[in-house]
């Protein structure tokens, strides 16, 4: 009797755990998801292409889009991208809900992993449904909202706004200096969005403080010995 009394405690605090650990993840994704497209939404309907508004000495809004990857990189074809993007959410999604059911995990890693998820998925909207929903006019006009189907581009074919603009300072490189002479340093020159910001702080969380949970980690601390 104790021992089925101590089996049914333990049963109790591990699904409590394991939908503790589901309410923050699926808290902090939404978060990053809303945040980032309602902050995307306004930026294109009131920003013509290119538009910059200084709000502090080292930070612009500034409307720019994209077919790449954060920061505005390019890597391979558009579909390939948007695919990418979806195969790397869905595998995310997975990992995370197997981790919820494991006590060993803690809620700031799994946390961290659905910011991850959030990021790609909040680029991934943008990507599957700004084309068919936007126009994209020529500057200065700002875009609008158009019937389905009506937009600038087809579907997994749309563009990836970002606003979020930090020069935080520049210099001139001597005219002495051979090929960069004369030219203009600034630094931070990408454009990102809020989605981007959750990749990125998400990315540095798994590094640099929850490391020792990743699979590729010390194997001595590694969840995979945990049995």
């Amino acid at each position: 009797m104790v021992a089925a009394h101590a089996a049914a405690i333990l049963s109790m605090n591990t699904k409590s755990d394991t939908q503790k650990k589901a309410f923050w993840a699926i808290v902090a994704a939404l978060a990053v998801i809303i945040i980032d497209q309602i902050v995307k939404i306004w930026v294109k309907t009131h920003f013509y292409l290119g538009e910059s508004v200084q709000i502090l000495p080292f930070f612009e809004l500034r409307f720019v889009q994209n077919n790449g990857m954060a920061f505005g990189m390019e890597l391979g074809s558009k579909l390939f991208l948007s695919l990418f993007r979806i195969a790397v959410v869905a595998i995310l999604i997975w990992y995370i809900c197997r981790l919820c059911r494991r006590p060993r995990y803690p809620v700031g890693y799994i946390v961290t992993l659905a910011l991850v998820a959030a990021g790609a998925f909040g680029n991934i909207i943008d990507c599957i449904f700004y084309g068919l929903i936007f126009d994209n006019p020529m500057p200065p006009f700002v875009a609008q909202f158009v019937p389905w189907g009506d937009g600038y581009s087809t579907i997994f074919r749309g563009l990836v706004v970002d606003m979020l603009y930090f020069p935080l300072f520049s210099f001139q490189w001597p005219q002495w200096m051979p090929w960069i002479g004369g030219s203009t340093f600034s630094f931070f020159d990408p454009v990102f969005n809020i989605a981007d910001s959750a990749i990125t702080v998400g990315m540095a969380l798994l590094i640099f403080v929850y490391s020792r949970y990743l699979p590729m980690g010390d194997k001595k601390d590694s969840p995979r010995n945990d049995a």
